[in-house]
């Protein structure tokens, strides 16, 4: 006798749009948190040594969660053996140039130039994977430049070089973007977990050790913290996609540049100039607008 599987209500698909979004929010609060943490142990703590130990218990859940979908020999099989190492390897990189802009700048006016990365990842995928861009999209692509400038300032006699900083750890965000979107075609969750893990963990070792400063207790509570709520803000964030599309959760992906913002003015006693508001606006604005060519 035949199964007939009934298509989800109206209803439950709202229900499940509703669990993705409160997921999605809460993954983009604990990494805005994770950031604020950052910026306090940047102060005493080298941040190659935070990302090392963020690598080390990376690895380990990565580990744990190939074994129970199939074992650590069906995860090892990739398509893409240098792409994965080269993407793993600009995930360090990345994290590190983040931290060091976290190391000058304040949370706000981090991430306001960081969200800058989904548009840099459209215009890159348009000329690495040959992707069609359409008017809405360079249209979107120049209100979030604007924006940008605006943060940034040039010209006015107030520019920072340190401004730039996030500028280049969004570029790197959007070309490890850019080769998640290639190698995932070919290669599974596990699969880009595993590696990503180990060719990190071996990255970060060898430019964290050297650098290593013993920390106080309080400082290595706050690394385990740091470390294991990286992994929860990462599976909160993969659970939200089974309840609901990407493309719904794009827009609140954006909350995480409010959270920082606030964290920043409550914890750190950040004042938001209005150049800062204005441009991190635009810079949304225009990814928002982007989004309108895929409903």
């Amino acid at each position: 006798m035949n199964t007939v599987v009934q298509p989800m209500s109206e209803d439950g698909r709202a229900k499940g749009a509703r669990i993705g979004i409160m997921l999605c929010l809460l993954s983009m609060f604990i990494f805005a948190a994770q950031d604020g943490i950052t910026k306090t142990l940047v102060r005493d703590l080298p941040v190659a040594q935070l990302v090392m130990v963020r690598y080390w218990v990376f690895l380990l859940f990565a580990l744990c969660f190939v074994r129970m979908q199939g074992g650590v020999g069906n995860a090892l099989k990739t398509a893409h053996p240098w792409l994965q190492m080269a993407r793993s390897l600009l995930g360090v990189f990345e994290i590190v140039v983040f931290g060091l802009a976290l190391s000058y700048l304040g949370l706000a006016e981090t991430h306001a130039i960081y969200a800058v990365f989904p548009l840099l990842t459209m215009a890159m995928a348009a000329v690495l994977l040959r992707e069609r861009l359409n008017l809405r999209q360079c249209l979107a692509g120049m209100i979030g430049f604007v924006g940008t400038l605006i943060i940034l300032k040039p010209g006015m006699g107030v520019f920072s070089p340190a401004s730039l900083i996030p500028l280049l750890a969004a570029l790197m965000f959007a070309c490890f973007s850019v080769l998640t979107r290639k190698i995932s075609s070919a290669d599974s969750f596990g699969t880009n977990l595993l590696y990503m893990g180990f060719w990190g963990a071996v990255a970060s070792t060898v430019i964290g050790l050297p650098q290593w400063v013993t920390p106080t207790a309080q400082q290595a509570v706050l690394m385990l913290v740091l470390s294991v709520s990286g992994v929860m803000a990462q599976m909160l964030l993969v659970q939200a996609l089974k309840y609901t599309a990407a493309i719904t959760l794009q827009p609140f992906n954006y909350s995480l540049l409010v959270f920082a913002s606030v964290l920043g003015v409550v914890w750190f006693g950040e004042a938001l100039e209005n150049t800062l508001v204005v441009g991190a606006l635009l810079v949304v604005l225009g990814g928002l607008y982007s989004l309108r060519r895929y409903r």
